[in-house]
C-alpha cells in the first residue's frame, strides 16, 4: 500500500503565532513557559492537521524556535566558547544568543539555506571538535507527539551536510570531524529505535551539490555506520535538485528508503526506477513545496503509474519535493485573491489534500478521485485559457531590447569622476541600505490607511513628517548619502509589486526567512509592467529637503523574481526581463527628478544561483543583463548602488563584476570581513561598502569596533572602494540602537579619514 507522507510543515502558524511569541520572549512581555506552550500548541495542531488531511507518515521535529541547522549545532554540543555553555541541556538564553547575539557575543553566521529564502546559522567548529548529546530532540517531539495519541515520523538533518554546512575557526575541513559526530548520531537512532520509533527521516541535501570525491565518501561512510542494524528504518532525504552524478552514491546506501526530488529532478525517475534494489522505499516529491501553483494532479498521476508500473505500489510513498516549510499554511485564509486566480494556487494544507488525493489514486484508481481531477483538470485549462496573464504590449517591448541597453555608457573610471565632481564626497563615505525603523506608530498608521479610518492627505502628512525628521537626523549625525527612510514602505518587494501590473498579494501567506522574520511573497500571475512611477514622489520630495544626496532606493530584478512565487508558464528570465524593464524606467524617471544616487538592490542575485554548476552560466547571464538593463539608462554621473544580503561571492565574483554597479554593499561583520577576500582576489574594481554593524542581533557596536572591521577591510580593498555602513536594512530595529550605533559608524569612519590622512 502507497504512503501519503511529508517532509516538513511550517512552524509560524496560521496567524504567525510563532513570531508574536519570541517577540514578546525577546522583549520581556512573556516568559519562557508561555513561550513553549505556544509553540507546544502549535506542534500538536500542525500534527493534527497533517493527520486530518490524510498523512500517514507525519514529521515530527520539523520544529524549531529559530532555525533547524542551529537547533542541530546545539543538539549536538557544538556550542563555541564565551555563549555559556558547559554541559548538559542548552538553556533558551543561550540559544538565543548564538541566534541573536549578545552584550558581549555576537551573532553565529547567517547564510541562505541552498538557494531559498531561508536563513540558516553557520555552526562554528574546529579541529579536534568534541560532541555530546545534550538532548535527543527527535526523541523528545516523538514523545510528545504519542503523549497525544500520535505517532509521528523524526526528522534530523544528517551529519554530512551538517558538517559541510558549517565553518571551521582554524580553516581545518569540517567533513574531518566525521568520525567525532557519527557516535551522536548513532546514540540518537538507537534512543529512538528503543523507544519503537519505525522510520526516521535524514535530510542530506548536500546530495543536490556538486560533490567532491570526498564528501561522497563520507556519505557513505557515515550510512554504513549509521543504517544498519539499528532497528529502525532510514528515510534518506533530498531536494531542491536531481541527485545526478550523485545518484549511485545514494542508492548504494544500506538505507530503507530515499526520497527524490521530482519538481526540479523530474528526469532523474527513469534511471532511479532502472537501478534501485527492490527492497528500497522511493519516496516521490511529486507536489511542488517551494510554489504555490496547484499541482496538475493528472500530469502527477500519470508519473507515479510509471513508477507503479515497474515496482507496484507496496514501497511508495507520495510527497512533496521537500519540506512545506516555503510556503504558506493555508489558502483558505485568503478572501481578497482574484477570484479567477485562487482556484490556481494551493499553500500547505491544500498540499497535503494533494499528496492524500494521489496517494489514493495510486492505489484505487483514478476513478476513485474522479472528482479532485476533474478540478485540477479545469485549473489547468483556465490558466491556459486566461487572458489576464499575457500582455501582447509587454512582449512586443521586450522583444525590441538591444544589446546596447545592457550596458553603461561610459567605463567605470569615467563614471567614477564625474560623479565625484557632482556629488563631492569625502573618502570613507557613509550612508546606510535604506530603511528607517518601521515603529509601532508608523505600522498603525499604515494599518489604519489600509483599513480606511484615516484618509490620504492625514497618511501623506505623516509620512512627510517622518520622512523630515529622518532627513534632519541623518544630517545632524553626518552621514554623507542619506535616505528618506521608507516609511510608507510595507515590503521591500511588496511595495513595488503593488505598483506593478502581474502582481497578486495575499493577506496571511507568511513564509519564514529566520527567527521571527516571515515574508509575505507576492504571486506574479501575469506579465509584468510599471502603470506609473512608484517611487519618485517620496524619492524627490526627502531630495529636497537637503543640500547632501538622497538615494532613491529601489528592489531589483533578480530579488523581485526571487523574493517572489513565480508563475510557472514562462521562464523566469523572461519574466526577470519583464521587471528589469519596468524598473528602467522607475531609474530613469528618477534621474530626471534630480537625485543622482540610486540603489537597486539584489540581495536574492547569490540565492537563486543553481545548485549545478553546469547550470549556473545561463542563469547568470541573464541575472546579471537584467540588473544592467533596470540599471544602464542613466548618465555617466548618476551613481548606481546595489546591495547583497548573506552570502558566499567566491564562486560568483566575475558576474558580480558583470553587473558594474558603481557601489556595491554588502553583509560582511559576521564574518568579520573575510567575505571581502574573495572581492581582493578578483580585484574588485568599483567601489564597495562591506557592513560594520550586524542588524539582525540587538547590541549596538561600539565605534572600535566597526573601526576594527573597517581596518581589516582596509587589508582587503583600496581606501577610494571603501564605503561605511550598517550590513542591511534598519526596518526591523528600534531608534533607541538606531541612533548610537550611526553615530559610532560616523566616528569610526572619522576615525579611518584622519588615518589615512596622517599617513599620507
Amino acid at each position: 500500500m502507497t504512503i501519503a507522507t511529508n517532509l516538513g510543515f511550517p512552524r509560524i502558524g496560521r496567524r504567525r503565532e510563532l513570531k508574536t511569541a519570541l517577540e514578546a520572549f525577546w522583549s520581556g512581555q512573556a516568559d519562557e513557559a508561555a513561550l513553549r506552550a505556544t509553540a507546544a500548541g502549535l506542534r500538536a495542531t500542525h500534527w493534527d492537521l497533517q493527520q486530518g488531511h490524510g498523512i500517514q507518515h507525519v514529521p515530527a521535529n520539523d520544529f524549531a524556535f529559530y532555525d533547524h541547522v542551529l537547533d542541530t549545532a546545539v543538539m549536538l554540543g557544538a556550542i563555541p566558547a564565551g555563549y555559556g555553555w558547559q554541559e548538559g541541556p542548552v538553556s533558551l538564553a543561550t540559544y538565543f544568543t548564538l541566534a541573536r547575539g549578545g552584550a558581549a557575543v555576537p551573532a553565529l553566521e547567517m547564510t541562505k539555506w541552498f538557494d531559498t529564502n531561508y536563513h540558516y546559522l553557520v555552526p562554528r567548529l574546529a579541529a579536534g571538535q568534541r560532541f555530546v548529546l545534550t538532548e535527543n530532540r527527535p526523541l523528545a517531539a516523538f514523545r510528545e507527539a504519542f503523549a497525544q495519541g500520535r505517532r509521528t515520523r523524526p526528522v534530523l538533518l544528517g551529519p554530512v551536510s551538517f558538517l559541510a554546512l558549517a565553518k571551521t575557526i582554524d580553516g581545518s575541513d569540517p567533513l574531518d570531524l566525521l568520525e567525532a559526530v557519527l557516535p551522536v548520531y548513532a546514540q540518537i537512532l538507537d534512543e529512538l529505535a528503543a523507544e519503537g520509533v519505525a522510520w526516521v527521516q535524514i535530510d542530506e541535501p548536500v546530495l543536490a551539490l556538486d560533490l567532491p570525491a570526498k564528501t561522497r565518501a563520507a556519505i557513505s561512510r557515515a550510512y554504513a555506520v549509521l543504517a544498519p542494524n539499528r532497528g529502525v528504518d532510514i528515510l534518506l532525504a533530498s531536494y531542491f535538485a536531481p541527485l545526478a552524478d550523485n545518484l549511485p552514491t545514494a542508492l548504494a546506501l544500506p538505507v530503507a528508503g530515499l526520497h527524490l526530488d521530482l519538481v526540479r529532478g523530474a528526469g532523474q525517475l527513469g534511471a532511479v526506477l532502472e537501478a534501485a534494489r527492490p527492497e528500497l522505499w522511493l519516496s516521490l516529491g511529486i507536489v511542488d513545496g517551494r510554489n504555490i501553483w496547484r499541482t496538475d494532479l493528472r500530469r502527477a498521476l500519470a508519473t507515479l503509474e510509471q513508477a507503479a508500473a515497474k515496482r507496484g505500489t507496496r514501497q511508495l510513498m507520495v510527497a512533496p519535493s521537500c519540506s512545506l516549510l516555503h510556503v504558506p499554511v493555508d489558502l483558505a485564509q485568503e478572501t481578497a485573491l482574484p477570484a479567477e486566480l485562487k482556484p490556481w494556487l494551493a499553500f500547505a494544507t491544500q498540499k497535503l489534500a494533494e499528496i492524500a488525493t494521489l496517494t489514493r489514486a495510486l492505489d484505487e484508481g483514478a476513478a476513485s478521485v474522479a472528482d479532485a481531477l476533474a478540478e485540477s483538470d479545469k485549473a489547468v485549462a483556465d490558466r491556459r485559457a486566461s487572458t489576464k496573464v499575457h500582455n501582447p504590449a509587454v512582449a512586443a517591448r521586450l522583444g525590441a531590447v538591444t544589446p546596447a541597453m545592457e550596458r553603461r555608457a561610459s567605463a567605470f573610471p569615467t563614471r567614477r569622476a564625474r560623479q565625484q565632481a557632482r556629488l563631492n564626497l569625502p573618502a570613507f563615505p557613509t550612508t546606510t541600505i535604506g530603511s528607517f525603523p518601521q515603529t509601532a506608530e508608523v505600522r498603525a498608521a499604515r494599518a489604519a490607511h489600509a483599513r480606511g479610518t484615516i484618509d490620504d492627505a492625514k497618511y501623506d502628512a505623516a509620512i512627510a513628517e517622518w520622512t523630515k525628521q529622518a532627513i534632519a537626523w541623518q544630517e545632524q549625525a553626518g552621514l554623507d548619502v542619506l535616505v528618506h527612510g521608507e516609511f510608507e514602505r510595507n515590503d521591500m518587494v511588496k511595495y513595488f509589486g503593488e505598483q506593478l501590473a502581474g502582481y497578486a498579494f495575499t493577506k496571511h501567506g507568511w513564509v519564514q526567512s529566520y527567527g521571527s522574520r516571515c515574508v509575505a511573497p507576492p504571486i506574479i500571475w501575469g506579465d509584468v509592467s510599471r502603470p506609473a512611477a512608484m517611487t519618485v514622489r517620496w524619492t524627490k520630495f526627502a531630495q529636497s529637503l537637503s543640500n547632501h544626496p538622497v538615494k532613491g532606493m529601489l528592489t531589483g530584478p533578480v530579488t523581485m523574481l526571487q523574493w517572489s512565487f513565480v508563475r510557472d508558464d514562462e521562464t523566469r528570465e523572461t519574466v526577470c526581463r519583464q521587471i528589469a524593464l519596468a524598473l528602467r524606467d522607475e531609474v530613469t524617471d528618477l534621474e530626471a527628478a534630480g537625485i543622482g544616487v540610486i540603489q537597486i538592490d539584489e540581495p536574492a542575485l547569490r540565492e537563486g544561483l543553481p545548485l549545478r554548476r553546469a547550470d549556473r552560466t545561463e542563469y547568470l547571464r541573464w541575472a546579471t543583463a537584467s540588473f544592467r538593463l533596470s540599471a544602464s539608462g542613466v548618465r555617466d554621473e548618476t551613481q548606481i548602488h546595489t546591495h547583497m544580503c548573506y552570502a558566499d561571492f567566491n564562486d560568483i565574483m566575475a558576474d558580480i563584476i558583470a553587473l558594474d554597479a558603481d557601489v556595491i554593499s554588502i553583509e560582511a561583520t559576521r564574518s568579520r570581513m573575510e567575505l571581502l577576500d574573495a572581492f581582493k582576489v578578483e580585484k574588485y574594481p568599483n567601489e564597495i561598502g562591506p557592513g560594520v554593524w550586524d542588524i539582525h542581533s540587538p547590541r549596538v557596536p561600539s565605534a572600535a569596533e566597526m573601526a576594527e572591521l573597517l581596518r581589516l577591510a582596509r587589508g582587503r580593498l583600496a581606501d577610494w572602494q571603501i564605503w561605511v555602513n550598517p550590513d542591511c536594512g534598519l526596518k526591523t530595529r528600534r531608534w533607541e540602537e538606531v541612533r548610537p550605533a550611526i553615530d559610532n559608524m560616523v566616528a569610526a569612519a572619522r576615525e579611518l579619514r584622519s588615518m589615512a590622512q596622517a599617513a599620507e
